[in-house]
């Protein structure tokens, strides 16, 4: 038997009891709860995630500190019509969440103006857009995608009587601006639980928070109860429940020879409350066994507004309605009171539109900056993605389906993938080229021709980009693995003006994946250097870009993506404290040629039906990486070599058996050059399974990993 493989193949092995305790407990087919337990995904809350798609899983906007303070102040512009600018970034991430909140504000009545840096401008806000603000004599001031790192731009915006509003995503400083609101997930002692929102995502709970503000629910204090009873004795609930959020709870157990004092600490708690209840009726009969048959009690009935937002609860009891709800699997503490609170809000999302359904239109947005911007897709991110996709398929947002159109990927589906490699790619070059203007008002401008016109326009800055990319790649790579070879093979650096200043994230990235070590590329513009630094590895970002602070003008940025700008004067300096330093950061082992397998697939399981599955673990991008499967004993029917260029792929088709699949396997010279594949040979692969669209049509198709002869 000759067998070859390019890669280390590994297949955690898995506890049956495991595996079929998961998928009973969650209803799971028992290869997705296989997958879920080789990916190390089990506990419920992280389970949810992945099996819900409900607006009401998702975080609270009103957890950030912050929220009430942003909301009134916008609420009060409102009111005034005051003069409101919006300041964003260059990115994906920066100019999309600049179109969502121009939006909101312009559906608030309000006509804001907005800018984001064009040209040579520097990354986020500067003395000229300040004096260019107070100029139009705005007072309120929101920065999207930027603003943490503006301490002292925001003090000239405040010393100049304008109210700023930081709306960011990114790593904040020790000194935090003294901004009026800061809605940051990343801010120390932020009460917000989770820190991997884009830009665009705080955006969009920002524009949540705005449209609840709308509805008479808005900062009221309300109470939901629920009175049980078990044998002798009365178990209470009850919750303060303001903006949705439960802000103090109470439980109390009543028996016969229960004190006074019980009794009135019920009293207090339900005081100058509305209370709501399910089956007014029976609660107030339950109540009064506690207070007395004379006490005066009254309840808001929930019952009604919960069957009219969901009729088919109506022929239900309530131990009936209790048993229904999803919530206790994901939170097994949840009790009566839980399952209510959630009811509640549901209701909500159903009687206000804007806060459910109208809201998920943001989400299209919201998806595209999340993939862009590499969010982990995790927690909640799952969901705003998945929602966010099935917006963006559908979208009536015109700007977009212009440059779709214009990519040809409008009419078919779009996959996380297809977005992150052919959608944002397009609108990023808009930035990177210094018009990033033009990608803000391809959505905002309501003009057919005009749009045409800028969609026309991101595609040939996006071809000028992959040219410049090309050529500084060639420019930069020899720099690059000299530095490398001097650091011990550690850390990547170049420093050359001839490099774009818009691509030297993209080379810095290509360059981490090239050499497998954390990189770093700067050039010049004017008197400064400017640096992007993208890190792998375990390397301290945040503890490197503090090292050199004293020397920077500016710097931020995220885990593994970061920036900087110093004067070219102050280069030499750091150049001597990096080799200095350098010897200090730990590196964890690169990472070893292991392809990790998510499932065997059994050759009469591999039909059409596997996309399914495969479909179920969307959406796919940054910590979720696409299913990975293997088979084995595939026969070979044909294998061709394809491609226009000395780059080669193998095109195969491949027989179970049963089913004849079409695959491609990419670059796969290395293979090539040591093995010929013939037809007739059986091999065992490691496989993804995608669709592949041509002319409209789709179909299936497996795209190869590794390949072994036997």
């Amino acid at each position: 038997m000759k067998v070859v493989r390019s890669q280390n193949w590994n297949k955690k092995p898995l506890d049956p009891v495991e595996v079929k305790g998961l998928s009973l407990r969650y209803g799971l087919g028992l290869l997705e709860a296989s997958i879920l337990l080789r990916r190390g995904i089990f506990e419920s809350k992280d389970l949810l995630f992945y099996l819900e798609d409900d607006l009401r899983f998702l975080h609270n906007p009103f957890l950030f500190q912050a929220m009430e303070d942003a909301v009134d102040r916008l609420l009060a512009a409102q009111e005034e019509k005051e003069k409101v600018f919006v300041f964003g970034d260059r990115d994906v991430d920066g100019v999309s969440a600049t179109v969502l909140l121009v939006e909101a504000l312009q559906e608030l009545g309000l006509k804001p103006e907005w800018k984001v840096p064009e040209g040579e401008e520097t990354y986020g806000l500067s003395d000229q857009v300040i004096e260019l603000i107070a100029k139009q004599e705005c007072t309120l001031l929101l920065t999207v995608d930027c603003g943490i790192s503006n301490h002292d731009e925001i003090v000239k915006a405040v010393e100049a009587g304008i109210d700023v509003i930081v709306l960011d995503h990114h790593v904040s400083p020790e000194d935090l601006p003294p901004a009026m609101a800061i809605l940051d997930p990343k801010i120390p002692e932020e009460t917000y639980p989770f820190p991997y929102l884009s830009a665009t995502a705080v955006v969009s709970k920002f524009i949540w928070a705005l449209k609840f503000a709308q509805t008479p629910l808005y900062n009221q204090r309300l109470c939901l109860l629920h009175v049980r009873q078990e044998d002798n004795n009365l178990i209470v609930e009850a919750c303060h429940l303001v903006n949705l959020l439960i802000k103090k709870r109470l439980c109390l157990v009543f028996s016969p020879e229960s004190s006074r004092l019980e009794v009135a600490k019920l009293a207090e708690f339900l005081q100058d409350q509305e209370i709501y209840v399910w089956d007014a009726a029976q609660q107030t009969t339950l109540l009064k066994q506690i207070f007395g048959s004379r006490a005066i009690i009254s309840l808001f009935d929930m019952a009604p507004g919960i069957y009219q937002a969901f009729p088919a609860l109506k022929s239900l009891s309530f131990p009936e309605v209790l048993a229904k709800s999803r919530l206790p699997k994901y939170y097994p503490e949840s009790g009566p009171l839980d399952i209510l609170v959630s009811l509640f809000i549901s209701s909500v999302h159903k009687k206000f539109p804007a806060l459910g359904s109208h809201f998920t239109q943001v989400l299209d947005l919201v998806a595209l900056s999340t993939l862009a911007d590499m969010m982990p897709l995790e927690g909640e991110n799952r969901i705003l993605v998945r929602l966010g996709m099935q917006t963006l398929n559908k979208t009536s947002r015109s700007g977009l389906r212009s440059l779709l159109m214009k990519l040809k990927l409008l009419g078919h589906p779009l996959s996380t993938t297809e977005v992150s490699w052919q959608l944002t790619p397009v609108l990023n070059a808009a930035g990177r080229l210094g018009e990033p203007a033009s990608a803000i008002e391809l959505f905002l401008t309501a003009e057919e021709g005009r749009r045409r016109s800028l969609a026309d326009r991101l595609d040939e800055l996006n071809q000028e980009r992959k040219a410049l990319s090309q050529t500084a790649w060639t420019d930069v790579l020899p720099q690059a693995r000299q530095y490398w070879e001097s650091s011990g093979e550690r850390f990547a650096m170049v420093h050359d003006a001839r490099v774009p200043k818009g691509i030297t994230g993209i080379l810095a990235s290509r360059l981490m994946n090239t050499l497998g070590v954390p990189s770093l590329v700067m050039t010049e513009q004017k008197n400064k250097t400017i640096g992007s630094l993208r890190t792998n590895r375990g390397f301290e970002t945040r503890r490197f870009l503090d090292a050199f602070a004293d020397l920077f003008i500016d710097y931020g940025g995220h885990a593994q993506a970061a920036g900087f700008q110093m004067l070219t004067e102050n280069f030499e300096a750091f150049q001597q404290r990096l080799s200095t330093l350098l010897p200090q950061f730990e590196l964890s082992n690169k990472t070893d040629q292991t392809l990790e397998v998510d499932a065997e697939i059994p050759l009469t399981l591999m039909t059409a039906d596997l996309i399914k599955v495969v479909d179920q673990f969307e959406p796919y991008g940054e910590g979720n990486r696409p299913l990975c499967f293997v088979s084995k004993g595939l026969r070979v029917l044909d294998a061709d070599l394809v491609g226009k260029s000395s780059v080669q792929h193998l095109k195969m088709t491949l027989d179970t058996g049963s089913v004849k699949w079409p695959a491609i396997w990419w670059n796969a010279q290395d293979f090539l050059t040591s093995q010929k594949l013939t037809a007739g040979d059986t091999v065992n692969v490691v496989y993804q399974l995608r669709r592949n669209y041509f002319y409209g049509q789709e179909s299936l198709q497996l795209t190869i990993l590794d390949l072994e002869l036997v």
